[in-house]
């Protein structure tokens, strides 16, 4: 399957295609203060993996703590579609609920990394797998 994916906020009010760095194969959490209450799941992509094809001016900006990740938001409908990575900021995260025909439910296994014990502080910053299981 190809790495290029097309991806949309809920709304549709911003729309983008994605060219996956690792396809799907860099699925993960975090478990920083922003991450653990957004819950996304997110796949990498460079930073010219991104190009809008539809609303880029409809995405707002969030950032905290050493504000060195930033995080875009559909201002229409408020769902988060990437973010330019802390630990790596060559490199965005984008929400693997917004690839057109991937849910964050379609992996078994998803690596958590600890954004607590952030790896550009110094730390490990892998905290272990989630591991969802279906009722």
């Amino acid at each position: 399957m190809s790495n290029v994916r097309k991806a949309a906020c809920h709304c549709g009010a911003v729309t983008f295609d994605v060219t996956l760095s690792e396809g799907l194969e860099t699925a993960r959490r975090c478990d920083c203060s922003m991450c653990r209450m957004r819950g996304a799941v997110a796949v990498s992509a460079s930073l010219d993996g991104i190009v809008f094809t539809s609303g880029e001016d409809n995405l707002t900006l969030y950032q905290f703590g050493t504000k060195t990740a930033k995080h875009y938001f559909c201002k229409t409908c408020g769902i988060y579609t990437h973010h330019q990575r802390r630990s790596n900021p060559n490199e965005f995260g984008v929400n693997v609920a917004c690839l057109e025909g991937v849910s964050p439910f379609d992996f078994p296994e998803v690596v958590v990394h600890d954004g607590v014990n952030h790896p550009s502080d110094g730390k490990s910053g892998v905290a272990g797998v989630l591991v969802f299981k279906p009722s």
